[in-house]
């Protein structure tokens, strides 16, 4: 299975840089079997089921972009540099993982100054990522890193334009509940409170699970021998209630229909092999490629994912290699937008 597999021609006018506005506006193509219908996220009332179970990643995105000045102690005084560092993920420790630039000449013991009440002191490093302890806990560091934090939005985004105002509201689902995520489970910005609503009215079922997106969603994939890969670990949580309320819809008869790839990834990480979902807590590493056997899921809204990304290779497990080239090469030919802000995809197997 070759990396190429998974490529495709994507005009540079598709991606998008905006999310529709109002959310389910936003397009929605449906590919179940083999058919496809050009429909509108507001038109899931009329697609799901009653009985079938949304499993909704409840993430909430931290503002983990933030722009420094570097301090350090020479023969001439404190010399100043401005840095720009992404946080990636929390450590037992109390330290936080993230990246910097410039990072080449950034040294242990140095501190980063982000705002009056913010600072990082570098606790160590390695060729790629930096150690950093902050100097605020708990809540106290939550308000000081809203203050001076920025939404980290993708690269193919921030290389367009910088993150603003809007974007903190933009790139944050309105089930927000847990901090942790340094990127959108972007399905899920498509729902809003009233579609939400009129999908509980209808009888769709809802079970919220946790896994914080990192930063290695973006990383590409640089082995030719895709099965080689390593995937980045990321945490997750699937609590009792969720596990119950999942197993419930499955006996009823109910879809399983997970909203975006990580909470996919997620709950076929804890699935039993007879597709029974168990509590469970820690970090996944899953890689679903074509081949793959899908435990618990029946089917998957998900935005349109980049050329050969283990997305791509999610999807094309799912779907199967021919039927999701054809279904992106309708996707493109008819305008959908691309990537974290989107168009959105249900995608139902045979």
């Amino acid at each position: 299975m070759k990396l190429s597999d998974f490529d495709f021609d994507l005009p540079e006018r598709l991606i998008a840089t905006r999310p529709a506005r109002p959310r389910t506006s936003a397009r929605l193509l449906l590919a179940e079997g083999d058919s496809l219908r050009d429909l509108h996220v507001f038109d899931l009332v009329d697609v799901f089921r009653k009985g079938d179970l949304l499993v909704l990643n409840n993430t909430k995105v931290i503002p983990a972009r933030l722009n420094g000045t570097r301090e350090r102690m020479t023969g001439q005084g404190i010399v100043t540099a401005k840095i720009e560092v992404t946080l990636l993920e929390p450590q037992a420790d109390g330290c936080w993982t993230a990246l910097a630039k410039p990072m080449r000449k950034l040294a242990e013991g140095e501190v980063v100054r982000f705002s009056d009440a913010l600072s990082a002191r570098v606790e160590g490093r390695d060729e790629t990522t930096l150690r950093l302890r902050f100097n605020l806990e708990g809540e106290d560091f939550d308000a000081a890193l809203a203050q001076a934090g920025a939404m980290p939005l993708p690269p193919y985004i921030a290389a367009k334009r910088p993150a603003d105002a809007q974007d903190n509201e933009d790139y944050q689902t309105v089930f927000a509940r847990h901090s942790g995520a340094v990127a959108a489970p972007t399905a899920s910005l498509h729902f809003d409170l009233p579609l939400l609503e009129a999908l509980r009215d209808k009888g769709v079922r809802f079970a919220e699970v946790t896994l914080h997106v990192g930063a290695g969603t973006f990383l590409p994939v640089k082995v030719d021998d895709v099965t080689t890969h390593k995937m980045h670990a990321e945490w997750g949580e699937i609590t009792e209630g969720a596990a119950a309320a999942i197993n419930a819809a499955r006996a009823a008869g109910g879809r399983i229909i997970p909203v975006g790839t990580t909470a996919l990834r997620l709950i076929e990480s804890a699935a039993a092999e007879d597709g029974t979902m168990r509590p469970w807590q820690g970090e996944t590493d899953i890689f679903i490629y074509p081949g793959f056997r899908f435990r618990v899921t029946d089917a998957l809204m998900t935005n349109f994912h980049l050329p050969k990304s283990t997305l791509m290779m999610l999807v094309s497990a799912l779907m199967g290699p021919d039927r999701i080239r054809a279904i992106y090469a309708h996707a493109v030919a008819e305008g959908y937008r691309f990537f974290s802000y989107g168009d959105a995809s249900l995608l139902i197997p045979q």
